[in-house]
């Protein structure tokens, strides 16, 4: 298993069509690519800009094909300059022997 956490805030000028956005690259992400495991998006209730995302994978290597795929693409494009910041942080499982997988 290989998580993924990616922090957002949104411009708010951008925020409806970030969403709409978010909803169909999350859709598309767990519809079109196998080993993608979950997609979940969050949002701060007390701030509507701040957007978490949970991700999950096979491995890191579908994650590096999830990088590689058209609607990943696109949607990188399309979005990035209605963000103010951004942050990606990678996990691994933590095993019962000690080992993290991922």
């Amino acid at each position: 298993m290989f998580a993924v956490t990616v922090l957002l805030e949104v411009d708010d000028r951008h925020l409806p069509e970030f969403m709409d956005a978010m909803h169909r690259q999350a859709c598309n992400s767990l519809d079109v690519e196998k080993d993608c495991r979950r997609f979940d998006i969050c949002v701060d209730p007390g701030d509507n800009r701040r957007v978490f995302l949970y991700e999950v994978y096979k491995d890191k290597a579908a994650f590096d094909a999830h990088l590689k795929t058209d609607h990943f693409r696109d949607f990188d494009q399309r979005v990035k300059n209605w963000l103010v910041s951004k942050k990606v942080e990678c996990w691994g499982r933590l095993e019962k022997d000690g080992s993290i997988r991922g």
